[in-house]
This record gives C-alpha cells, sequence and structure tokens, in this order.
C-alpha cells in the first residue's frame, strides 16, 4: 500500500503519539504493513517502574507523595521509539481507568506505574491477558476498592463491595446493553435495548473479588505494589458465584475461581463488539459504522487462526481498514475525531524533537481546565475517564464525540495559552527544535505548508491557510529574535485552527 505524504502523516496521527517529518517522509516511502511489523516487534526500551528506580525516586521522602509521576509518563509518551505501543496504551488506560488520584496509599507513583507496565506490556497481546493483568493488579484493587475486600457477613449485615465487579462488566468488557457484531443494540419484542447484567450477577460476581490484597505486609519500600495480589482465605467466599447465566460452584479456590469468572467475561458475546468499537474510537474516528465496527469485532472474535482477543490482529485491523484509510470527504460531519488534548502536546513535541537532557520531562499536571489541557495521562476524575465513550455533542441528534465533553469556552482559551507558553518556551528543560523551520520563515507559505503536512496532514484549508498567512505576513523576519516569533506564532495558529483540531 504506496502512500502520499499527507497520507503517511494522517496514518500516523492515528497510530502514534506524534510525528516529525522524517517519519512522514519514512512512512511514505515504505507501507503501513511494514511500519505496523516493525512497530509490533520493537521491545520496550524501559518501563514505567524502571524509570522510577532509575531516576532515583524509590526514596522515603517520597512515600506520601507523587513525585516521579508525571517524568514518567511523559518521558515514554513523548521520546519513546515504540510509538504504536505508546497510543495504544494510552487508549487502553482511557478504557480500562485507574487514577493516581483516586488511589490513596503510599507509593502512589510505584503503584500506579505497576498497572501502566501492565497495560503497555501487553498492548500487543491478547485481552484475555489484559483483564487477566488488572484483576491481579494492586492499583485496580486499590482504584476500585476491592483490596482487603471481604465476603459477606451475616452477623454484621455487610456484604461484598461491588465496585469491580460492576466495571468489569460495564466499562472493561461487555458494557451496559447487549449489542450486535456491528455494535447496534439487540431490542426485545417492545423495541428497548436488552441489558447486559442484573444487579443479582453483580453481587453474585463480586464474591469472586474477595480476600484479594496486597502480596505481603511490607511497606516501606513499594515493591510489593508490583507483585501479583494474594489472596487470605479466611475472607473469601467460598460458596457458589452465579452471573451472565453461569455457575462457579461452590469450594473452589480463589485463584482458580478468579481465572473462570474472567473467562466467562471474555467469553461474552457483547465483547468483540463493545471493544472493537472503543478501541476505534480512542484511534480513528469517533463515529465508525457499523461495517467498520462489525469488521474489527469479527477480527477480534477470531483473528483467522482461531484466536479471540488478538489486539494485535484487532489494532492492524482498525488502521488498515478501508473507513480508517480512505481519504477524508472534507465536509463530512461525522467521520473523524477531535485530537485529544494530551495527543496535540504531544504531536508538538514529537515534531519538534523536544527533548528533556536529565529527565525532568517538567510538563507536570495538565489536568486543570483554567490553565492546561483538561487532560493529563493518568489523572482521570473518575473511573469513567475524562470523556464518556458514548458522549453527544448537544444539539447534533446523536453526533457521538468524546473528547468534546472537555470543551468549553475555558478550556479552549486555556489550551491556546498553554500550548503558546510551550512553543514559545517549552517546559523548563524540555526545549523544542524548530532549526528546521527557521529557514523557511521567510516564505510564508512555505512554512504553513510544511506545518499543514506535519501537524495537519495537509487537512487545514487553503481558505484557512490564506487567512493564517495574511497575519503572519504583518509580521517582519529582518532579525533572528522575530524569525522565531514568526515561526512560534505560525505553529500556534496551526494547532488552533478547527481543521487540526479534527482530524478526519
Amino acid at each position: 500500500m504506496s502512500m502520499t505524504a499527507a497520507q503517511a502523516s494522517r496514518f500516523l496521527a492515528q497510530a502514534t503519539m506524534g510525528a516529525s517529518k522524517a517519519d512522514i517522509v519514512a512512512l511514505a516511502q515504505s507501507s503501513p504493513d511494514v511500519w505496523l511489523s516493525d512497530q509490533f516487534s520493537l521491545p520496550r526500551a524501559s518501563r514505567f517502574w524502571n524509570f522510577l528506580a532509575d531516576n532515583g525516586y524509590n526514596v522515603a521522602a517520597n512515600i506520601n507523595s507523587t513525585n516521579g509521576f508525571e517524568p514518567m509518563v511523559w518521558s515514554q509518551l513523548i521520546s519513546s521509539k515504540d510509538q504504536l505501543r505508546q497510543r495504544v496504551g494510552l487508549a487502553l488506560l482511557d478504557l480500562l481507568v485507574v487514577s493516581i488520584d483516586g488511589t490513596p496509599v503510599q507509593w502512589r507513583s510505584n503503584l500506579v506505574a505497576a498497572y501502566l507496565d501492565v497495560l503497555w506490556d501487553n498492548a500487543f497481546g491478547n485481552y484475555r491477558n489484559i483483564l487477566g493483568g488488572i484483576a491481579d493488579n494492586a492499583a485496580m484493587a486499590v482504584f476500585l476498592t476491592f483490596n482487603n475486600n471481604q465476603k459477606a457477613n451475616s452477623v454484621t449485615g455487610a456484604i461484598p463491595d461491588e465496585n469491580f465487579a460492576r466495571e468489569l462488566m460495564q466499562l472493561f468488557s461487555i458494557g451496559l446493553y447487549q449489542l450486535n457484531m456491528d455494535g447496534s443494540l439487540v431490542l426485545n419484542m417492545t423495541g428497548n435495548p436488552i441489558e447486559t447484567y442484573t444487579q443479582a450477577d453483580v453481587s453474585s460476581a463480586a464474591r469472586v473479588w474477595t480476600g484479594w490484597t496486597y502480596a505481603n505486609n511490607n511497606g516501606t519500600t513499594p515493591d510489593r505494589l508490583r507483585l501479583p495480589l494474594t489472596n487470605i482465605a479466611s475472607q473469601y467466599e467460598t460458596g457458589s458465584k452465579r452471573f451472565l447465566g453461569t455457575t462457579i460452584p461452590a469450594n473452589i479456590d480463589a485463584y482458580t475461581c478468579r481465572k473462570l469468572a474472567l473467562d466467562i467475561v471474555f467469553a461474552h458475546k457483547n465483547v468483540p463488539p463493545f471493544i472493537s468499537q472503543q478501541l476505534i474510537k480512542r484511534l480513528v474516528t469517533s463515529n465508525p459504522s457499523p461495517d467498520y465496527i462489525s469488521r474489527v469485532a469479527a477480527v477480534f472474535a477470531n483473528n483467522g487462526s482461531g484466536v479471540r482477543g488478538d489486539m494485535k490482529s484487532v489494532i492492524k485491523a482498525i488502521l488498515l481498514d478501508p473507513e480508517a484509510r480512505a481519504d477524508p470527504t472534507p465536509n463530512t460531519t461525522v467521520s473523524g475525531k477531535l485530537r485529544e488534548p494530551v495527543i496535540r502536546l504531544t504531536q508538538w513535541a514529537r515534531a519538534f524533537n523536544v527533548t528533556s537532557p536529565t529527565n525532568l520531562w517538567p510538563f507536570g499536571d495538565t489536568s486543570s481546565s483554567f490553565s492546561r489541557l483538561a487532560e493529563s495521562p493518568g489523572r482521570s476524575p473518575s473511573v469513567f475517564n475524562f470523556f464518556r465513550p458514548g458522549y453527544e455533542i448537544p444539539g447534533t441528534q446523536g453526533i457521538i464525540a468524546p473528547e468534546f465533553q472537555l470543551v468549553n469556552e475555558a478550556s479552549n482559551i486555556a489550551y491556546l495559552n498553554y500550548m503558546e507558553s510551550l512553543i514559545t518556551n517549552g517546559a523548563g528543560e524540555a526545549k523544542p527544535d524548530y532549526s528546521a523551520l527557521l529557514s523557511l520563515a521567510g516564505n510564508t507559505q512555505a512554512l504553513l505548508d510544511e506545518l499543514n503536512l506535519v501537524l495537519a496532514a495537509n487537512q487545514i484549508s487553503a481558505t484557512t491557510i490564506a487567512a493564517i498567512k495574511t497575519a503572519l505576513d504583518t509580521m517582519s523576519v529582518s532579525s533572528a529574535a522575530l524569525i522565531a516569533k514568526k515561526v512560534n506564532a505560525a505553529i500556534l495558529l496551526v494547532m488552533a485552527a478547527p481543521e487540526y483540531l479534527i482530524l478526519k
């Protein structure tokens, strides 16, 4: 599959955290299939956990802080070579949410680092293994409150915590309503959607998640937080559990019971269309057609070799689907997606070779909607993420656009002000390199053509480019400082353009 430079830029905008001009040229001279194979073969350069250890954050002074968390995350999203893994890992974090702000325990940076490593390590594995990994992880146990979850007590009336049992089904696997393979709702005889599970299913499944806790009692170091959970037999409910139409018999040990419970969930017919649709939304388009969902869901259900949940095959199906690769129709109102604010930042950083010589990566928490991006990796305000996957733009008659839930007057102004500061000054020691653009400053059209390709896949219209050019042409280039100022302004205006913000 040969590609133009604009097509290569668009593909990389869907598949990476951001691309440089060199990345775009290289892909245009190769093919998406080769690129995907190369990305699948890349090992992780470093795990999140190792970043904290290697950079001196695993010290007693940090036991009650989140020091190191942001540098750890930004370092990988911005600088790691395994671009596809970073993008898919972030997509999984949007779906399988754990937030450092919702884990009020010691060694929080390490706690969430170990969770992120589960997602990133398994991004190209099998979705069943991802479910197993998060169910056996201390951060998830803390965040969704099944750490030290105890069996029912008939004397006190206490019942097991149901939080994880519910979200495992609602958010992580099957969703609220039964789906056809194309993502459409299965309706009953009266035309209403059919629920996938009941409260009785949740209450019974919650018994699976009793007795689980940290691997050991040593909290003087963070080391136990990366170990698999252990089960305390006296707190575990040994009775039978029935949910989603299947019964797990009584007196099965906790570890086997957990495996059987995850197998039941993973085998549900909703998993392929539900998870496929969420991943398409995170990578390509907020409103995939039923045919697109059906094609990807079929691959999720069977990769061609009888394997269910093969992430490599699903990722390829999403990114190589005709709906993803067809050139966009300029005036369409339903294809494409609003670029996630975090990805706008990382795209800028990767496009212009931002580095951090001493690994400080001082971008910090960017979740403020009044001064930054209204989003920051690993700091979701709830298990429902920064934006709901089914969010509809008000007044559009059902157009899905999850990222638009972050958009308001304050967040729009904050984004522009924050990016203006980054574009001009960088973030502390993390500085961009605009050397390749400086020589174009005297030719405004050439400068904008370059930025349109690298940042926007040539999707900014000639009319918008002309308006930006008119503004930039008023700026002098009579000194190095003025040349730099014009380049900075050009980048900001391109990243403010509606046709940049929405990738079609």
